[in-house]
């Protein structure tokens, strides 16, 4: 039996080019690619998408769909990295560190939902809270994020980089909010795989550097007091995710409030998870005020995108998870 053949529908844009990099240098399988004079042409995208044993879908979302619709060959399966699929039934929801099956449901699935970048931070953190009964599921969550602009694809990374080009000094504003009308599409997606009663309250916001993030949930423990549920203390918090993460190579519990992580004592660095596959997660708190803040730092190409993408792919073909990760 020959070695596996992936297709990147989508290979030329951010995340399908960062993916096709980590596929490119492997030898446990094949990348087979589309003619750059056939990449509209729907016949030849239908042949490959069913030709392949893996298909990574890097579509904006009803081409995703579309292309899902051509697929015949009930041995076929499909990676999508768009956020089509990412709370659509029959669908597995790609993020193996979510709970003990989810890792074996990703191996066993045809279709494979690629988690978004901001959710994977907020799941990372917040899910086995939620699961292990440490905060309810009805906790009123706020969620503020900040991610390099590369994550805004092709138009916005030609802005910046041209706005620099230009020695204009200040590329774009060095942090700028969006979202703000509410309702992100991310949401759905945040609040079905913690199992929150209700939608997080999600303020994103895009920084003036190309590639990290961070997403941080401020949690007002003190609204549990003369409730029913124990107003955890942060050590509670941390125990409760390193125990969940335990053997987790791909997210990491740094050592609870350490200092050492920040910069001049104060500050977060949002980029020290760059170029690599990990979920760096932090928990910060004041037990005498019942305060606390969970943040997860990830880079938004690598765990939160094409990473991930690669180790669903990796799972899904029964290769060393690992593997193109290093």
């Amino acid at each position: 039996m020959g070695v596996p053949r992936v297709f990147i529908d989508g290979e030329a844009g951010t995340t399908g080019l960062q993916i096709y990099q980590r596929l490119a240098r492997r030898d446990d399988l094949e990348v087979i690619s589309i003619a750059p004079d056939k990449r509209k042409d729907a016949s030849e995208r239908a042949r490959l998408l069913n030709a392949a044993d893996v298909s990574i879908l890097c579509l904006p979302d009803e081409a995703a769909r579309e292309a899902v619709g051509w697929v015949t060959n009930p041995k076929a399966k499909i990676l999508d990295a768009s956020t089509a699929h990412r709370t659509a039934r029959d669908w597995i929801y790609g993020f193996a560190e979510l709970t003990v099956m989810q890792r074996d449901r990703i191996a066993q699935a045809t279709r494979v939902s690629n988690p978004g970048c901001y959710p994977t931070g907020f799941l990372a953190a917040v899910a086995p809270l939620i699961t292990a009964g440490v905060l309810p599921a009805d906790f009123p969550l706020t969620v503020n994020a900040i991610s390099g602009y590369s994550g805004g694809g092709k138009k916005l990374i030609a802005q910046y980089e041209s706005l620099r080009a230009e020695n204009l000094g200040e590329s774009l504003a060095p942090y700028s909010p969006y979202g703000l009308k509410f309702g992100h599409k991310h949401v759905k997606e945040m609040q079905q795989y913690a199992g929150l009663t209700h939608t997080p309250l999600f303020v994103p916001s895009v920084g003036d550097f190309a590639q990290g993030m961070l997403v941080q949930v401020p949690l007002p423990l003190w609204t549990l007091s003369g409730s029913s549920k124990a107003v955890p203390t942060g050590q509670q918090l941390h125990d409760t995710l390193s125990k969940h993460y335990a053997d987790e190579p791909f997210v990491k519990v740094m050592p609870y409030q350490d200092a050492s992580q920040l910069r001049d004592g104060n500050f977060l660095e949002a980029k020290s998870a760059n170029h690599t596959n990990e979920v760096q997660l932090f928990v910060f708190a004041n037990d005498h005020t019942q305060e606390a803040l969970l943040v997860a730092r990830l880079d938004n190409l690598g765990k939160g995108a094409s990473g991930a993408a690669v180790q669903n792919l990796n799972i899904m073909l029964a290769l060393p998870e690992h593997t193109g990760l290093d």
